[in-house]
């Protein structure tokens, strides 16, 4: 048997769940995949069913086909509940049916579910701290940091803002990844790419940029996003709702979660 498998959340099970309980916000996006009937694809089993494969087909056929992250095994980790179901919900609300999305939309999709990463974190330090989560999130993000040039120090003090204020956090990490994957995607040159990445480093969250793939998000936009010679009108102006909103995760509740409920 070489074929994946297509699964529902409701056979799968959920990694670290209860680490989550106190969001509120997580229950309604897993509930918004079960309601969907989302399909998951599973690898079959054998000896090539391994992480390395399930990242490879993952990164290189991002969004193809319909979406149908690949697993392992039937089980998945609640954060990547949360990420699916945000991505599920940026292509009802910025894919017309039947039509390629644009390089825009794929970004802001991918933006908004990479940024509530962040926003997990903050609602769960000090509140779940033997979340498996946390365990691999926060180191990443401290290597990240140094890389960066970031200090030990800075970096308590930059958890310590997540913590204190989530919601600004994944507006900050949202804008950045947004505003850098549209500029770095219509970047003429290697010497242009260069001068945005640089102009970038001084955003709120900049030091973890490079902490995502934007490599590939940009390389899968190039291969599969529609031909527009034009950005995106729709869904910049989304972007600018968002930017403009006093909590832009509340305006995504009550425009795309509550709906979708």
């Amino acid at each position: 048997m070489t074929a994946l498998r297509l699964l529902s959340l409701r056979d799968l099970t959920i990694e670290d769940e209860r680490s989550f309980r106190h969001v509120g916000l997580y229950g309604e996006l897993a509930s918004i995949l079960a309601k969907s009937e989302y399909r998951f694809r599973v690898l079959p089993d054998g000896s090539n069913a391994s992480w390395d494969r399930a990242v490879f087909l993952n990164l290189t056929f991002w969004g193809a086909a319909g979406g149908g992250d690949v697993l392992i095994e039937p089980s998945i980790p609640a954060d990547v509940v949360a990420h699916v179901a945000w991505h599920h919900l940026a292509n009802a609300a910025l894919v017309p049916a039947g039509a390629q999305p644009s390089a825009e939309a794929l970004f802001l999709g991918e933006a908004i579910a990479s940024a509530f990463d962040i926003y997990l974190v903050g609602r769960l330090l000090g509140h779940a701290p033997e979340s498996s989560f946390l365990e691999t999130q926060v180191p990443a993000m401290a290597d990240c940091a140094e890389a960066a040039g970031v200090s030990a120090s800075a970096f308590d003090a930059l958890l310590a803002n997540v913590a204190a204020n989530p919601e600004r956090a994944f507006e900050d990490l949202r804008k950045l990844l947004f505003d850098a994957t549209c500029e770095l995607f219509r970047a003429p040159s290697l010497d242009d790419a260069h001068a945005a990445l640089v102009k970038f480093d001084d955003r709120p969250l900049g030091c973890l940029l490079h902490r995502h793939e934007l490599s590939n998000w940009i390389l899968f936009a190039k291969a599969y996003a529609s031909r527009a010679s034009e950005p995106d009108a729709q869904t910049i102006a989304v972007d600018r709702e968002l930017s403009a909103a006093p909590v832009s995760l509340e305006w995504l509740t009550k425009a795309w979660v509550d709906r979708a409920l």
